[in-house]
């Protein structure tokens, strides 16, 4: 067996790579994720496993911005993966601090809800409702707790101590979230500090260091 390798992240990744080189097949960004390359590796994926910084009702999922508004980073493999892949599962926490992850409506749109097919928390499992022959599955296995996505978005938000508040933003365009092929699907505004969700929450935003007088 073969291990394709087009980045490396973490330091046991390169360790592996380094000492056991034969096991490796190295491959360009192009092979991994071209969605035009009939040779594309993340078509062939049987499962991935993807974190969020929120999902939605939808089953939509974001990676870019945090539940403030503010960006987060970029996509990376995310969306290739999530539509390449025959079963997407995504993992993440009921909340973060103050701020639930399971929520009415993303921030913003990264990967569409019909590429993901299962989202996992601690308290439960949602199973995409385009997936009935995957819930008919899990529903034999009772080690697995099953609930619809909107229990899963009331859980999050008791768990939070607060709704999900979506931020508001002016008109201004400060990020362009575009699909596998280019186009565009969501946008990403500047946040109105003046309406900063972490202000309502009782929480302070982080300021930058002003440089001293000569620097």
């Amino acid at each position: 067996e073969k291990l394709t390798c087009c980045q490396a992240f973490d330091l046991e990744a390169v360790k592996s790579l380094r000492e056991d080189a034969s096991r490796h097949v190295e491959i360009s960004i192009d092979t991994y994720a071209n969605p035009t390359s009939k040779g594309c590796v993340c078509d062939l994926l049987d499962m991935v496993i993807l974190g969020a910084t929120e999902v939605d009702l939808n089953f939509n999922v974001n990676v870019n911005t945090h539940s403030d508004g503010y960006l987060l980073h970029g996509i990376g493999g995310h969306q290739d993966t999530a539509a390449g892949a025959k079963l997407t599962v995504i993992t993440a926490p009921l909340c973060r601090g103050p701020n639930p992850i399971i929520v009415e409506e993303v921030t913003t749109v990264t990967t569409p809800g019909e590429c993901v097919d299962v989202v996992v928390t601690e308290a439960g499992v949602a199973v995409n409702p385009r997936r009935p022959e995957l819930l008919a599955q899990l529903k034999g296995c009772p080690e697995i707790q099953l609930f619809p996505i909107e229990e899963l978005c009331k859980r999050s938000a008791r768990a939070a101590g607060r709704p999900y508040r979506k931020p508001k933003t002016t008109n201004r365009v400060v990020a362009v979230v575009q699909w596998r092929d280019g186009t565009v699907i969501d946008v990403v505004r500047e946040v109105d500090r003046g309406e900063c969700p972490c202000r309502a929450a009782g929480r302070t935003e982080p300021q930058l260091k002003k440089p001293r007088t000569g620097e």
